[in-house]
C-alpha cells in the first residue's frame, strides 16, 4: 500500500496526458462508431395503456422522445424532450432499454427508453403539446401501440413494456433483445 501512495503521482502524471489515456492507443479512432443517441420515455395511464405521439414532421406515431444535444446526458435529454413536446417537467425512471441500431443509410444508433411512470389525472390535463412538432398523442393498448409503430419502435416499446413489468433493463439490437435476462 505504502508504494501505491509513493507511485500514485507519477500515476496521475502519465493519466493526465493529452489524449487522456495511461497507454498509447493501438486502434484506430477514425474507424470507431460515432452513433446518433436519443432518448425517449413511455408513459402509461391508469387503465395500463401506452402513451404515443404523432409529430409533424413525419408519418406515423412515436413516442415522447429525441436525440441527445451536446453537453446533454440522455436523462437530460429525456426530460428536456418532454418538456418541450408535452409541456411537462417529468424526472424520467428507470433506463429500460438500450437498443443499438446500425444502420448505413441513418448512421449508427442508439436509443434509449426512460420509464415514464403513469400520468395522474392532473398530470394529463397539464399536456400542452408543442403544436409544431406534436400534432396529437394517444393512449393505446400495448398491441395496438405497437400495430401502429414502425417494426424496429413496435419491438423496442414491446420489449420496454416487458422490462418495466420485469423490473429490469434490456439490451437490444435492431429492437431484438440479445444475450441472457438480467
Amino acid at each position: 500500500m505504502a508504494s501505491l501512495r509513493r507511485s500514485w503521482p507519477a500515476l496521475l502524471s502519465v493519466c493526465a496526458s493529452p489524449n487522456g489515456y495511461c497507454c498509447q492507443v493501438v486502434d484506430d479512432p477514425a474507424s470507431r462508431s460515432r452513433p446518433f443517441v436519443a432518448a425517449g420515455a413511455l408513459f402509461w395511464d391508469d387503465a395500463g395503456r401506452v402513451m404515443l405521439v404523432r409529430p409533424t414532421y413525419k408519418a406515423g406515431w412515436d413516442i415522447p422522445g429525441g436525440y441527445v444535444e451536446s453537453p446533454e446526458v440522455p436523462r437530460q435529454t429525456c426530460a428536456r424532450e418532454i418538456r418541450e413536446e408535452l409541456g411537462l417537467n417529468v424526472e424520467p425512471g428507470s433506463l429500460l432499454v438500450a437498443d443499438w441500431a446500425p444502420s448505413s443509410d441513418e448512421g449508427d444508433k442508439l436509443l434509449l427508453v426512460f420509464d415514464g411512470g403513469i400520468l395522474s389525472h392532473e398530470r394529463l390535463a397539464a399536456i400542452h403539446l408543442q403544436a409544431d412538432e406534436i400534432a396529437e398523442y394517444a393512449f393505446r393498448e400495448l398491441a395496438e401501440a405497437c400495430e401502429l409503430l414502425v417494426p424496429r419502435l413496435a419491438r423496442r416499446v414491446a420489449a420496454a413494456a416487458q422490462a418495466r413489468s420485469e423490473r429490469r433493463t434490456v439490451y437490444l439490437e435492431h429492437g431484438i433483445p440479445v444475450g441472457r435476462p438480467t
